[in-house]
């Protein structure tokens, strides 16, 4: 580790309330964010689990071991005042969402597509009213403004924090949908996952899996499921 790294400075990180909120305390000073805010959130849980991941830092800080702390830090510095851009950037998924583009040479693996992926748009029409098109092939398809507003306004829902969970969420898997499957208890997060691989895995069964691919897909899959246990300790 370079000489210049972070050194721990603490030896308890412990939390305490303030007010209707929550701060981790490292021994007695109240953590702050980068740009110097205090850093309080709305549960005891999300506190300690913050708590828990600067307790758990060697002698040398390593925020790259830090999941939840870097989202609570994002969602204080960043989103608060850009909530309206962040909104709009989750919602955007929505007309341009995986689920929609199913294959066009393979019939199996179209087949496959509808009966994994069908039942998630059908969701999403019945809870929140958007009925979204599908196509075949990737040629955009014009999305209903309707139902694209009414997924916006399920977006615009979320807590600051949950808008950083959920934009990782979306983000990661490539779909608003599925996103929002996890955020509303439809799917697990491994089952969310499973299914925005759908297409890899099946050209992994016909083909094999390139290493480095692997240990890309691997990455990003303990990215989304760290995304889905900030969500589940925010509420």
């Amino acid at each position: 580790m370079a000489d210049w790294a972070p050194k721990r400075f603490w030896k308890q990180a412990t939390i305490a309330q303030q007010g209707e909120a929550w701060a981790v305390l490292l021994d007695s000073r109240t953590l702050r964010t980068p740009a110097k805010a205090h850093l309080l959130v709305g549960s005891a849980e999300l506190a300690q689990a913050v708590a828990d991941e600067w307790q758990a830092q060697g002698e040398v800080i390593r925020p790259d071991t830090m999941p939840f702390t870097r989202a609570v830090n994002v969602a204080i510095d960043h989103i608060g005042e850009k909530r309206d851009a962040v909104v709009a950037e989750i919602a955007g998924y929505g007309g341009t969402d995986m689920l929609c583009y199913r294959e066009e040479e393979s019939d199996a693996l179209a087949q496959h597509q509808a009966a994994q992926w069908d039942p998630l748009l059908d969701w999403a029409a019945d809870h929140f009213g958007a009925r979204l098109v599908v196509q075949q092939g990737i040629m955009p398809v014009a999305q209903d403004p309707i139902a694209l507003s009414r997924l916006q306004d399920a977006v615009a829902a979320h807590s600051d924090i949950g808008l950083a969970a959920l934009h990782d969420l979306v983000s990661l898997s490539g779909s608003l949908i599925l996103g929002l499957a996890v955020a509303h208890g439809r799917l697990s997060a491994d089952e969310a996952w499973t299914l925005s691989r759908l297409d890899e895995n099946w050209q992994i069964a016909q083909w094999g899996e390139d290493e480095e691919a692997a240990e890309m897909t691997r990455t990003k899959a303990a990215s989304f499921l760290s995304a889905a246990q900030l969500y589940a300790v925010s509420r």
